[in-house]
C-alpha cells in the first residue's frame, strides 16, 4: 500500500507482493505497468497540484496557472494552458478542456486539446474529440470520438526568392484579334 511521503520503487527481485512476475525480454523493464501508472498519477496529484474534492461542483469557466486534480464535477470550460490536468477516478467533467497534459482516470464528456499529451488510463472514459501530438489509451479505457495527433506546427520560414524579370509582350501581327475580339490595325 502506498503512503504519502513513501518512495515507490520497482521491486529488486523477480517477485511482487501479489506473486511472481513473468520474466521480461532483455532490455525491457519488468516493473508492473499498473503500479507504475498509479505511482505516476499519484505523483502528479501530490506534486504542487490543487485538488477539487469529490463533493465539489463547479459550473462555468475554470482556469489556472498550476497543476489541477479534479475529483468532483465540472460543467463548462477548463483551461490550464501550461499545466497538467488530472481527472481523478471520481471526477466527472462535462466541458471543453485545454491543457498542456491531460490525464484521465475518471469521465470526460467534451473535446480535449492538449499541447503535449493526453493519457486515458484503464478506468478513464472520454466522449469527445482529442487533439494532441501524443495520445496514450490504456487497455480497458473508453474513447468515443476522433483523435487528431498533428505535431506542433514548425515556425514558418519563407524562402528567399530572386525577383522574376518582367515579361515583355511581343506586338501582335496585323489582323490578329486583340482583347475583346477587335482586330488590330497593322502598322
Amino acid at each position: 500500500m502506498w503512503k504519502r511521503g513513501e518512495v515507490v520503487r520497482p521491486p529488486e527481485s523477480g517477485r511482487e507482493v501479489m506473486g511472481a512476475v513473468a520474466p521480461a525480454a532483455p532490455g525491457v523493464p519488468s516493473a508492473p505497468r499498473i503500479q507504475v501508472q498509479e505511482a505516476e498519477a499519484k505523483r502528479h496529484m501530490d506534486k504542487d497540484a490543487v485538488n477539487i474534492g469529490k463533493s465539489v461542483v463547479i459550473k462555468g469557466e475554470l482556469s489556472g496557472s498550476e497543476d489541477l486534480v479534479i475529483e468532483g464535477t465540472v460543467d463548462g470550460k477548463v483551461e490550464l494552458s501550461e499545466h497538467v490536468l488530472t481527472v481523478g477516478s471520481h471526477g466527472k467533467i462535462k466541458a471543453e478542456v485545454f491543457a498542456k497534459i491531460v490525464i484521465v482516470l475518471g469521465e470526460v464528456v467534451g473535446n480535449i486539446t492538449a499541447s503535449e499529451k493526453v493519457d486515458i488510463r484503464d478506468s478513464g472514459s472520454v466522449d469527445g474529440d482529442i487533439t494532441s501530438p501524443r495520445v496514450a489509451i490504456a487497455e480497458g479505457a473508453h474513447l468515443r470520438g476522433s483523435v487528431d495527433m498533428q505535431k506542433k506546427p514548425a515556425p514558418a520560414v519563407a524562402p528567399v526568392q530572386a525577383p522574376k524579370p518582367e515579361a515583355k509582350l511581343a506586338p501582335l501581327p496585323a489582323g490578329t484579334p486583340g482583347p475583346g475580339g477587335q482586330r488590330i490595325a497593322g502598322a
